[in-house]
């Protein structure tokens, strides 16, 4: 087997070290004695066939309380910390080969789309006009508190330092004795004004610095490449939040909640700008102009500086009209930057004059990564959406017509409420009844539409509709909003997340389109959210991927034949069952057309960290979205073999079967499942502002897809993304379709994204650890489904290794395949604990053991790489 690098192990070895110094010091060496001992009895139970495991058992088993505690904090904190490792290793492996083209670098793709036929100017314009937007979103999957994160991001910096020669030794010490007294789990839920601080805190730490890199680079490889430049003002990424916005669900964020993030947002930027400004004022100390900077300043010894100053008193009387703002107090407007030629402009003038006073490589430092900054987070740093649920909506023209005498709104066809809405669209009297009194669920969702209403339009990102089926579901949202007063036509986008919803999607747009009223609103540009989280709780994860594919199949060529540009608004989540892996792929895996220069995708939770909390990663991953959009733009895929699809549909078709007769037709599953994961656990866990059900007293339909991954994780099942294709792919395989599942596999994007990444999750999948809990938790009479899944689990590898012709899974990733291997000696002894601490606490709930309980679930994320 291939060795980790010689570097990672040396830090990974280094860090486990001093965690354990600080261990012995803090509770004795008896206490590192028995993680010691833990760790080899795991170590050796996974090299052999497991004849040490009860002898680790044991030793778990006669842990007392504060022991239990430390065990599963001993074991957590060592694989955040191997974490950390790998991720500085990634950074260190970036930095050198940052001279390389290698073949998926962008020099390398402008190179391969010139080769086919696209010229130097088609690929820059294509790249300038490419409009890749990234929401953050605060799904509650970080587990990690933001205090650890932030000792975290320090580890990283200690070990950039040491690679320069720097001795450090001190201070890592420091920080892993602070991480080690200072408690994992939080103590409160935190609250989306939090949640959106921390989002902010992700571009103020690493993006902030990571985009004008990626943007240089992006400009010089174009210009070395094909001899093109991009525009100075022009950005292909850039971001938007959900953070504060997202009420679906949520009854923590209110208006009040919406208004004073965007007033954060507005506050944020101006400070990080004025920091900018005065660090370039700093710079800027020359004395020659051009004529047309000293109109304007006059004759001053230092123009750059005076020009500059002005700017900064702009961005001082943003931030302290925002703060007053916030405070509730009388601010004062005058002077304020409204947009982001306020500030653009001004630098513009720096950057002419100084070029052409001959001070061009002057201009090219701090003054460009300021402009860059704008183009890519303008004056709010991210633009906010809204989301709410469709009932919401129905729910204030239900009282409306109730109040009115006119009828049930809920009862009417779908033809009436279209009929109704237009009418009152173009209706010039208040839609809104002087004397009424509605609910506070009804004021809510006014008082969230007056809120957008009188925002800054800079600041607004769409305004997404959950469970949305019918085009009254959006034209009900422009109504409230524009009874609110809203001055611009913000984008209403219809997010269809059930499998019948995605097969519904074309027909609902189509509609919707055929309203010329609808259709002059949107001035020609429609965007559609697609969801996967629900839709693979719903469906199984086979079938939605198919009905995902459809969908957007049919938006594209919808749009296409109304004359209207489409952009595709992804909600996919860190796992394979929520439409995770790796976002390249994803993108160059989506049927031809749909990606057509735009591209919207959550990015959620922890994975924001992962990918973008350290700005080399960042930078990189931003190269990956800019390539991939631009390949999949330029150089879509072909569209599928007719004989691929028929095979597919066969697939799904069996795959929806398999997957709802176990989930919704078995009356076993959900007492199964409630025994043998910590999924009533979860609750207790403080992850994020949302409640972990949308209804309190529903069952597995009303739980939200994060803590339904996130607890069969936990067990090493992955249910959700293979349970449906086990019995699909046999069926296919075993019925003599063999090689065309194996030429689907090889020649279609869409279909090989989809067995590679079954391929990583079965890879992190134990059926012998999913045994111990159903052993340890499941009374008899549930133990045969627990069985019949886990053998179906260990019948996938064989499937998918028959397809891929070879011998073990991720033959083709070693690195990653070694990962996991390295990873799994620590997190198994989590596992056994955490199955011995839910018997404990369900029979005696016990605080001391319930801290322990929520540390094991925080540590096997860690070590997962994942929780939802």
């Amino acid at each position: 087997m291939m060795d980790l690098n010689e570097a990672l192990r040396d830090n990974v070895r280094m860090l486990g070290a001093s965690l354990g110094r600080t261990i012995e010091t803090h509770r004795g060496a008896e206490l590192l004695a028995t993680i010691e001992q833990v760790r080899k009895l795991a170590k050796d139970g996974r090299n052999a066939d497991h004849p040490e495991r009860e002898a680790l058992l044991q030793t778990l088993r006669t842990l007392d309380k504060d022991d239990a505690l430390a065990v599963s904090r001993a074991f957590t904190q060592f694989l955040n910390l191997a974490n950390i490792a790998e991720e500085h290793h990634r950074v260190r492996r970036r930095l050198e080969a940052t001279d390389i083209c290698t073949p998926d670098s962008l020099c390398s793709l402008f190179a391969r789309l010139k080769q086919q036929g696209f010229s130097a100017a088609q690929i820059a314009e294509a790249l300038g006009e490419q409009q890749v937007e990234l929401v953050l979103t605060a799904h509650p999957t970080e587990v990690n508190r933001r205090t650890l994160i932030q000792k975290f991001d320090d580890i990283a910096d200690c070990l950039r330092r040491m690679d320069q020669g720097e001795t450090v030794d001190q201070r890592l010490n420091q920080l892993i004795s602070q991480i080690w007294h200072t408690d994992e789990i939080r103590k409160q839920r935190p609250t989306p004004v939090e949640e959106a601080k921390w989002g902010f805190a992700v571009i103020e730490n690493s993006l902030w610095r990571a985009v004008p890199d990626f943007l240089r680079r992006l400009d010089a490889q174009l210009d070395e490449t094909l001899g093109e430049r991009l525009p100075l003002d022009c950005s292909p990424v850039r971001f938007a939040s959900w953070m504060g916005g997202d009420r679906d669900g949520n009854p923590n964020v209110t208006a009040s909640v919406t208004r004073d993030v965007l007033l954060l947002s507005r506050w944020m930027a101006a400070d990080l700008y004025l920091r900018d400004i005065d660090s370039l004022r700093s710079e800027l100390s020359m004395f020659q102009a051009n004529a047309e900077l000293r109109t304007i300043v006059g004759d001053c010894a230092e123009p750059y500086r005076e020009l500059l100053s002005r700017v900064r008193l702009r961005l001082q009387a943003t931030k302290a009209w925002a703060e007053a703002q916030l405070k509730g107090e009388v601010a004062d407007d005058t002077n304020l930057m409204l947009n982001e030629d306020d500030l653009l402009q001004p630098l513009m003038l720096c950057h002419r004059s100084l070029h052409e006073c001959g001070m061009g490589i002057i201009a090219e430092g701090a003054l460009e990564d300021i402009i860059r900054r704008i183009a890519c987070f303008g004056l709010t740093l991210v633009k906010l959406d809204i989301r709410q649920s469709s009932d919401r909506h129905a729910q204030v023209f239900e009282e409306i017509c109730q109040f009115y005498g006119m009828g049930s709104y809920t009862s009417w066809t779908e033809e009436g409420r279209q009929n109704y809405l237009l009418n009152e669209l173009r209706s010039r009297r208040p839609l809104l009844p002087r004397n009424w009194t509605p609910s506070a669920e009804v004021q809510e969702v006014l008082d969230t539409c007056k809120v957008v209403a009188r925002s800054a339009q800079n600041g607004l990102g769409s305004y997404v509709i959950s469970m949305a089926a019918q085009p009254s579901d959006v034209l009900a949202v422009i109504l409230l909003l524009q009874e609110q007063g809203i001055r611009h036509n913000m984008r209403v986008v219809p997010l269809f997340e059930t499998l019948d919803d995605l097969n519904n999607a074309r027909d609902c747009i189509d509609a919707l389109l055929r309203v010329d009223w609808y259709k002059n609103y949107t001035a020609g540009h429609q965007e559609v959210m697609i969801g996967y989280s629900d839709s693979a709780k719903d469906a199984g994860q086979l079938a939605a991927a198919w009905g995902q594919y459809k969908a957007q199949e049919g938006l594209t060529s919808l749009c296409r034949e109304h004359g209207v540009n489409l952009t595709l608004f992804h909600g996919r989540g860190g796992t394979v069952g929520r439409g995770g892996g790796p976002s390249h792929t994803a993108i160059l895996s989506q049927p031809p057309g749909s990606v057509a220069g735009s591209l919207r995708v959550t990015e959620q939770g922890e994975m924001i960290r992962f990918k973008f909390g350290i700005p080399e990663i960042a930078c990189r991953n931003l190269e990956l979205y800019a390539g991939a959009v631009l390949e999949a733009t330029l150089a879509p895929p072909a569209a599928p073999d007719p004989a691929w699809r028929e095979q597919m549909e066969q697939l799904a078709a069996r795959g929806l079967q398999e997957y709802r007769a176990v989930v919704r037709n078995d009356p076993q599953f959900v007492p199964y499942f409630r025994a043998a994961t910590p999924e009533q656990e979860l609750a207790k866990l403080p992850l994020g502002s949302r409640p972990a059900k949308r209804r309190q007293d529903g069952g597995v339909e009303s739980l939200r897809a994060i803590p339904w991954i996130f607890a069969w994780t936990q067990i090493r099942l992955m249910l959700p993304a293979w349970l449906g294709s086990d019995r699909a792919l046999a069926a296919a395989l075993d019925g003599g379709q063999e090689q065309l599942i194996r030429t689907m596999y090889r020649d279609w994007p869409f279909f090989r994204a989809n067995i590679d990444m079954l391929e990583m999750v079965l890879a992190k999948s134990d059926s012998s650890i999913a045994a111990y809990y159903e052993e340890r938790l499941v009374s008899e009479e549930l133990r045969v489904l627990g069985s019949s899944m886990r053998s179906r689990l260990q019948s996938m590898p064989g499937l998918i290794n028959r397809i891929k012709q070879q011998d073990q899974l991720l033959v083709d990733n070693p690195v990653i395949r070694q990962s996991i291997d390295v990873r799994n000696p620590y997190i198994d002894p989590l596992h056994f604990l955490q199955a011995e601490l839910l018997d404990r606490d369900r029979t005696e709930p016990d605080k001391r053991l319930e801290q322990a309980l929520m540390v094991t679930m925080a540590g096997i994320s860690a070590g997962m790489r994942n929780t939802g």
